[in-house]
């Protein structure tokens, strides 16, 4: 035996009895530890780190956009003058284009963007525009969203105008010459004039005002006025509706037109379509002054005299009985609409006041014979 003391060699060292032993630890003096975080510090730490990182790569991008990405942009209201077209239904990107080919804008992207985020593009119309060239995105935009800077001439047909009143007012607002005007109404295929119109115009250029670009032909004017003829019609179904009342739309453009002629006021338009149905059915003579006057030339009154009376044509519709041979005018949608659909009743004469615009409707010649004195003329 060694005499060797395990146990005292324990308490000298103060190991613990493991192999490896370790230094003398005294169990009244432990070590100092750091105090612990709390998961919710650390929770703010993190978000505020992310916050922080966000922002920087919001600055760096807009550092780097603003140096490379932002689109070429002219500054002002430009120099010079130039025009631009802008057709039907084109968008923003196709106006941009426009602008960026005539040199009003310095990229096609600057007003691009522009327009996305702006109310004014959506009010820009088709047309010719006076503009500037070198102008900023925002300058072109207002430009364009003026109407005072669209070039075109604008000109009105009031309802049962007839060719020789229209061409000579087409003339006057225009830059078309009478004698082009004239030369187009001389060729029905070209106008697309319809074929029950048998090659004569009047009353197949519809009034309304029509604006007529720099570039506008004679033939291009007159044939968007006979194709808005033709869709006017086209809507009210003017064939099979004719066709029902016993007629062609070719006499309900006429009795159309003699409405707009005879009668002052829109809402009496129905009954005068009767009174002239009837008569048509009783094999009665019209005997309506504005037929007459279609030959005549006179303006002016709603007279006639025995020798306009006597002539011998057949728009004289007091000496031939029936329909004059084509429209004596233009006639509007609400005479067009009320020839297809005329009042009932067993009206045969009616008279319109020049002083008052009151029409009256009797269906005796004794009756309408009172009117006319009532009214301070004879008849």
């Amino acid at each position: 035996m060694s005499g060797r003391n395990d146990s005292g060699l324990n308490l000298l060292t103060g190991g613990s009895g493991d192999d490896g032993g370790g230094p003398a630890r005294s169990a009244g003096h432990r070590r100092a530890e750091p105090p612990r975080r709390s998961p919710v510090g650390k929770l703010v730490a993190i978000l505020v780190a992310i916050v922080l990182v966000v922002l920087a790569g919001f600055w760096v991008v807009g550092q780097i956009r603003d140096r490379f990405g932002a689109p070429a942009d002219y500054e002002g209201n430009g120099e010079g003058e130039t025009t631009v077209q802008i057709v039907e239904g084109a968008n923003g990107g196709q106006i941009a284009q426009v602008l960026y080919d005539a040199d009003v804008v310095a990229s096609t992207e600057a007003f691009y963007r522009l327009s996305l985020n702006d109310e004014r593009a959506q009010t820009i119309q088709p047309g010719t525009y006076q503009l500037r060239e070198k102008m900023s995105a925002e300058a072109a935009l207002a430009a364009l969203s003026d109407v005072s800077n669209r070039l075109e001439a604008r000109v009105t047909i009031p309802e049962g105008s007839r060719i020789d009143d229209i061409i000579p007012a087409i003339a006057e607002n225009t830059d078309l010459a009478e004698e082009d005007l004239r030369a187009a109404l001389e060729d029905p295929a070209a106008i697309g004039l319809p074929e029950v119109a048998g090659g004569n115009p009047e009353g197949y250029l519809f009034p309304e005002t029509y604006f007529v670009e720099p570039d506008t032909t004679a033939v291009q004017l007159i044939g968007q006025m006979v194709a808005q003829t033709a869709q006017v019609t086209e809507s009210l179904d003017i064939a099979n509706r004719a066709s029902e009342l016993g007629y062609n739309g070719e006499e309900i453009m006429t009795v159309a037109s003699i409405l707009e002629r005879e009668v002052n006021n829109d809402e009496d338009f129905r009954k005068a379509a009767r009174v002239i149905y009837n008569r048509l059915d009783d094999g009665m003579p019209l005997q309506m002054d504005s037929t007459v006057h279609y030959v005549s030339g006179r303006q002016g009154d709603v007279f006639t005299t025995p020798d306009e009376r006597d002539a011998d044509t057949p728009y004289n519709t007091y000496r031939y009985a029936g329909l004059p041979p084509g429209p004596i005018g233009s006639p509007g949608r609400a005479a067009i609409e009320a020839a297809l659909n005329p009042d009932e009743g067993d009206w045969m004469y009616f008279v319109a006041d020049p002083e008052t615009g009151e029409t009256t409707f009797n269906d005796t010649y004794e009756q309408h014979q009172q009117a006319c004195q009532d009214a301070g003329f004879q008849c």
